[in-house]
């Protein structure tokens, strides 16, 4: 029945909008069917599980994390990795690295923050790339335009082979160390150097200006574990002794005066600590101090 039709019997065309509407509103009434449950998540061991190395270096914290696959029988490097190409160096997202302080790798500079490390393995030689842009998945939206530094290194033949992929900070020292990233029989080591002296001795000058107790020991020590101004030194030791003195702060004055050439005045630290160790109730402090005194005295005569 078209419009004309209703318009000749209104109360038809009334009956057909309410039953329109009351349709309409059943039909919005109806219960929605209800959503199916999510899958669970079956906890499965990952073919690649991921891996965090943490590690101090002089005043630096470096941290990295990477996703660690393994040879399995297979031939990575230079096949599945292949030569040439740049890799993630590591499995799933981009490997990072993060340092708490600038450092220098291969004597490129590198500031404080934290990084995606790419390689371009090869079988003579490695590139290393440091890539401002760390939340990368993979190297599949690697860009060189993003690359803060990038270095060439040697590999190194391993005699026993690294299944899992790996890597170690070893070599460690108070400015230095090396970063090493293992597998199968390949090592690429890579050089890492901070400057710890430079930091280290502003923050002595702002304390020992400062209003309170000094760290006379500790200063004298590092100024003379790092060869600077020893006659400095001396006059620190000289105050920790004032304060208190023990086989410690003794055998170090006896260590400084060596090094400034006053072999009898260091004789006589090196006598006086001995001392200072034999009233101590510790068996071992008497045995370590006087061994390093004696052998110090040795070494003086």
């Amino acid at each position: 029945m078209n419009c004309t039709h209703l318009a000749r019997f209104p109360a038809l065309a009334r009956l057909l909008v309410a039953s329109t509407v009351l349709a309409a509103v059943s039909l919005s009434a109806q219960p929605a069917a209800p959503k199916a449950p999510p899958v669970p998540r079956l906890p499965v061991p990952a073919a690649s599980p991921l891996g965090t190395l943490k590690q101090r270096v002089g005043l630096t914290d470096i941290e990295i994390v990477y996703a660690r696959p393994g040879a399995k029988g297979r031939t990575m490097l230079g096949n599945i990795e292949p030569y040439g190409k740049v890799w993630r160096t590591g499995a799933n997202a981009a490997t990072t690295v993060a340092f708490s302080t600038a450092v220098k790798l291969e004597g490129r500079d590198v500031p404080a923050g934290k990084y995606a490390l790419f390689t371009i393995p090869g079988e003579k030689e490695w590139t290393v790339i440091i890539s401002k842009d760390a939340e990368q998945s993979g190297a599949f939206e690697y860009k060189e335009s993003d690359d803060l530094v990038r270095f060439t290194v040697k590999p190194v033949k391993l005699s026993v082979p690294v299944e899992t992929l790996e890597f170690t900070i070893n070599d460690i020292r108070g400015d230095s160390a090396t970063l090493n990233l293992s597998w199968e029989t390949t090592r690429v080591p890579v050089r890492l150097t901070l400057d710890v002296v430079g930091p280290t001795v502003a923050k002595i000058k702002e304390m020992m200006a400062a209003e309170g107790r000094k760290p006379y020991a500790a200063a004298a020590g590092f100024y003379f574990d790092n060869k600077l101004d020893l006659a400095q030194a001396l006059t620190w030791i000289d105050a920790s002794i004032a304060e208190s003195a023990n086989q410690t702060n003794t055998h170090l004055k006896a260590k400084i005066l060596a090094g400034l050439g006053r072999k009898a005045e260091a004789i006589a630290a090196a006598n006086q600590s001995i001392e200072l160790a034999q009233k101590s109730p510790n068996a071992g402090i008497q045995q370590e101090y006087t061994k390093m005194n004696q052998n110090l005295i040795k070494s003086l005569k």
